[in-house]
């Protein structure tokens, strides 16, 4: 651990708090339906998709309908993608010849794209055609990435507003933010990429003679357009199997911190939204404060186990950081901070291999996905995940000193913590039941590639990644068989709408209840307190649920690794 390292984790903390008050108070504007510096240009747009869709703006839903039109959009955009996958090969920009993808590879691609998780069980430039990448896995990412932000948006709204039977309408808030937020932003990115050498480009693979004189085929393609939103969306899907490790995704020390910078800006700046649409911004600082003292002690534990290294090499006289897995042009604070980034944000992307990581190192971001999308977390889905923990933690705070529990002056009653309650164990029940099932049956077991600890968290990881819709691969288990494409797709498809679901319920409830006035017993949850109080809750019900798991993969592995002993591969 160097002056240079946690230098370049401050600064990264720097950029990220200075862009959040900006960028929210603009988003603030958008969904509020206020002018803004594009309106002139995007406002015509807008109102001519309305038209073309027969949607009235001023229209608005109580929260089933809400959730109703979201999941019709979602089923239309399952069907459509999965259609695309299974008939690529017939289809032109395929210059590269790729053949239609099998039935349970396309349903699992189909599942992760739509719940913007973006788990890849194939290589990507060896797998999609340009227009399966281009109309397909880009459109997803950014309508996934909208409704992320557009349920946010209702939920906000449902502790706004009092006495209100309605929480917007979510046609109205998925088109705003692709067009207000996602695409001009993206735009702006991917020019920023192709500055940085990311190549956009339709021209098939590049084929090249290297130093040796042997042939080499070079894969291109639209990669910046695809990149921007990934990152910006907090989607995380490569064009390439490598993924953000890819000198083509990544080529740059520049691109790299832009890239983790764009990972966590709405996210961070949603918490301002939050904020001034209740009236208070302090609110959103507090949660945003939260959100920032797990991801730090989380960052410092993964910088501070990688460059401590691995104990069985300390043992051997070999002792240094842990480079292996890494870019050297990134290093290892580099690599450990997007590792830490990427996890916190239910983004996915990667530029180290995370089974390479220590024992400690890996079980930070399996841990922060644990969490649920609460860490910063998707665009749109950190916040209101974050809110339902909110609820748990308020809840918890009224039983302490007896009485009522109120939130933003709205009383939190038994319809509102049973809701959250379910959001929040949805996802340990797919996450550790589908790790079960796949620990017992043989082809579940077929899929480590080591024994041992080591192969327990490598299935652990991948469904905890499907079910908190991060799609990272902590890598060494080969999941492209029916059974881990089916089983990781369900848990993508349910970890993402059994939250979405109660959460909305949570925004329709809340909106209908009138506004309770202050008084000298509600808790303050602007303050030291509140955050404090927020984040042991989060860490106790985390603790509780996950540690048994923990104890099993990376905790066993790590005290192991203490005594000299190693884990063969295969088994």
């Amino acid at each position: 651990m160097t002056l240079n390292g946690w230098s370049q984790i401050a600064l990264f903390c720097a950029v990220v708090l200075a862009l959040a008050r900006p960028l929210g108070g603009y988003m603030t504007r958008v969904f509020a339906g206020e002018r803004t510096i594009l309106s002139p240009l995007l406002a015509p747009v807008e109102g001519g998709l309305y038209r073309a869709a027969g949607i009235d703006a001023r229209h608005e839903q109580p929260w089933l309908a809400y959730a109703l039109a979201m999941l019709a959009f979602h089923v239309l955009g399952f069907l459509a993608l999965y259609g695309l996958l299974r008939v690529q090969a017939l289809l032109p920009f395929n210059p590269d010849g790729q053949a239609a993808v099998a039935p349970d590879l396309a349903f699992n691609t189909a599942a992760s794209f739509l719940t913007n998780t973006n788990w890849q069980s194939y290589g990507g430039e060896t797998t999609m055609s340009y227009l399966t990448q281009m109309l397909g896995l880009t459109v997803q990412n950014f309508l996934s990435a909208a409704t992320g932000i557009a349920l946010a948006m209702a939920l906000v709204r449902g502790f706004a507003r009092a006495s209100a039977k309605t929480v917007g309408s979510f046609w109205v808030d998925l088109t705003r933010a692709t067009l207000y937020v996602l695409l001009p932003l993206c735009v702006v990115y991917a020019l920023f990429l192709v500055w940085q050498g990311v190549p956009q480009t339709l021209s098939g693979a590049v084929a090249a003679t290297t130093l040796e004189g042997q042939a080499q085929t070079i894969a291109v393609g639209p990669v910046a357009s695809q990149v921007a939103i990934k990152m910006l969306g907090t989607n995380g899907g490569g064009f390439f199997n490598a993924n953000a490790a890819h000198p083509f995704e990544n080529p740059t020390a520049l691109a790299n911190f832009i890239q983790m910078v764009s990972i966590f800006a709405i996210g961070a700046a949603m918490t301002n939204v939050f904020g001034r649409m209740v009236g208070d911004e302090r609110q959103g600082w507090a949660i945003l404060a939260a959100m920032g003292v797990l991801f730090l002690a989380g960052a410092t534990i993964v910088y501070g186990a990688e460059a401590a290294g691995s104990p069985v090499l300390d043992g051997l006289g070999l002792g240094g950081g842990n480079m292996e897995g890494k870019e050297v042009r990134f290093g290892i604070v580099a690599s450990a901070l997007f590792a830490a980034v990427t996890t916190a944000a239910s983004c996915g992307a990667v530029n180290a291999m995370h089974d390479s990581f220590t024992a400690l190192g890996g079980m930070i971001p399996l841990i922060n996905m644990e969490l649920g999308e609460i860490i910063v977390g998707g665009v749109g889905a950190g916040l209101y995940g974050m809110l339902v923990f909110v609820i748990v933690a308020i809840f918890v705070a009224g039983l302490m000193v007896g009485r009522t529990p109120e939130y933003l002056g709205k009383k939190i009653e038994a319809r509102e913590v049973k809701m959250a309650m379910l959001a929040i164990l949805c996802l340990p029940l797919l996450m550790l039941g589908f790790t079960a099932l796949a620990t017992v049956v043989a082809a579940g077991l077929a899929g480590p590639a080591n024994a041992g600890p080591h192969g327990f968290t490598e299935i652990l990881y991948a469904f905890t990644s499907a079910a908190a819709n991060n799609g990272s691969a902590f890598g060494g288990l080969t999941a492209n068989t029916a059974f881990y494409n089916t089983t990781l797709g369900l848990g993508m498809l349910f970890g993402r709408f059994f939250v979405i679901v109660p959460a909305l319920a949570i925004a329709g409830s809340l909106a209908a209840k009138k506004t309770v006035p202050v008084s000298a017993g509600t808790l303050p949850t602007h303050g030291a307190l509140f955050v404090g109080l927020l984040v042991g809750v989060i860490l106790i019900v985390g603790g509780l649920t996950f540690l048994p798991a923990l104890a099993l993969g990376p905790i066993v592995e790590h005290l192991a690794g203490g005594l000299g002993q190693t884990f063969a591969t295969g088994g």
